[in-house]
């Protein structure tokens, strides 16, 4: 029977298991048309115990893609798989829905499964670059299963160390959209993929507050890695905060020492000046796609003042979500950190916003 396991990463799980030498596949969505439901560079990691993390099409395909890397593991033969309305097969595997859906499959290649294409060493370089949030690009021929990795220093210049100028270029793109993409010739037969694997999106909390209780293991379940970052001690507990990772420096010297990218989120709850303003000034110097802080109109107002007094510019400080949220009417620090995640979300993914009223 295939067992799920609990909500892992799937590039990491595939690791792990590749390490305890069990043979082992990573599925990744290729091209996706219409209604899939899941982008392009999406993974699912299968091992031959029966064990799977991940998903290429939230549910409709999935068995079918379970066997296929059975056979992958067994042979060593990667897979381009297609599914979609066109094919007989698509009312099986559940595309009757209208979607189109590429999925390649390759087994992991160690020293006690040598068969595999995708070599073991580049995907622990991969993990050890997305904990250090640097963006790559692991490029796939797809006739061969041959890998390398593209770095923004390559692409960023088109002077990679590939020979394919096109190739270069497109991986520029893909860096620049954050947007994996396949790579075809001109009569549309498919010759790479250029997976993106991106820094994962990441939360800074400012204010150990019930809020934040309730925000933070909200966001690890969506995929955010959480901080909270408080100096009162009494309030930044384990006790309080199990399992989320706690700073108790100043949040603005918290925020200098671990960095901030266009993949970062941060938000203000402790309704106290002397955290939020430094915090927010840090903030508005910085890259992070969502800033946001909590407070009532009125406290906006003052914020704002206090903001243009420091010197920051309108457009500056437009950039902050103040009153922070969703207009969800939502009553309660469920709620309210509810709205907040969800105006996250929605501002990473290009969505339009409601306003809510102002917390109290």
């Amino acid at each position: 029977m295939t067992q799920v396991s609990s909500t892992r990463d799937p590039l990491d799980l595939l690791i792990e298991w590749a390490r305890a030498g069990l043979p082992c596949a990573l599925a990744t969505v290729t091209s996706t048309w219409g209604s899939s439901p899941r982008p392009a560079g999406s993974m699912m990691a299968v091992c031959a115990n029966g064990r799977i993390e991940g998903s290429v099409s939230g549910g409709c395909v999935e068995g079918a893609v379970i066997e296929e890397a059975g056979s992958v593991m067994t042979t060593g033969h990667p897979a381009a798989l297609s599914y979609g309305v066109s094919s007989d097969d698509a009312w099986a595997v559940g595309l009757a829905c209208g979607g189109l859906l590429d999925v390649y499959v390759a087994a992991v290649r160690t020293p006690t499964h040598p068969q595999g294409t995708l070599d073991l060493t580049m995907l622990e370089t991969v993990a050890e670059k997305r904990r250090a949030r640097i963006p790559v690009i692991v490029a796939i021929e797809l006739a061969t299963g041959t890998s390398r990795l593209l770095y923004q220093t390559d692409a960023a210049s088109g002077a990679s160390s590939d020979p394919d100028a096109r190739l270069a270029a497109r991986a520029r793109d893909v860096f620049e959209t954050g947007r994996s993409l396949r790579l075809e010739d001109e009569a549309g037969q498919a010759l790479w993929f250029l997976h993106l694997i991106p820094m994962p999106p990441r939360l800074l909390i400012a204010g150990a507050v019930h809020i934040a209780q309730v925000l933070a293991p909200m966001a690890q379940t969506t995929g955010f890695s959480v901080t909270v970052i408080d100096p009162r001690t009494q309030l930044a507990t384990a006790e309080r905060f199990p399992g989320i990772t706690l700073e108790t420096d100043w949040p603005d010297e918290t925020l200098a020492r671990l960095g901030v990218d266009n993949q970062t989120a941060i938000v203000t709850l402790t309704h106290d000046a002397k955290l939020d303003d430094p915090t927010l000034q840090y903030a508005l110097n910085g890259d992070a796609f969502y800033i946001g802080a909590l407070g009532s109109r009125k406290t906006q107002a003052s914020r704002v003042e206090r903001l243009r007094e420091a010197g920051f510019s309108a457009e500056q400080i437009a950039r902050i979500h103040g009153p922070v949220g969703l207009a969800i009417g939502a009553v309660g620090a469920a709620e309210i950190a509810l709205s907040i995640l969800a105006e996250i979300v929605a501002v990473r993914h290009n969505r339009p916003l409601g306003r809510i009223s102002g917390w109290a």
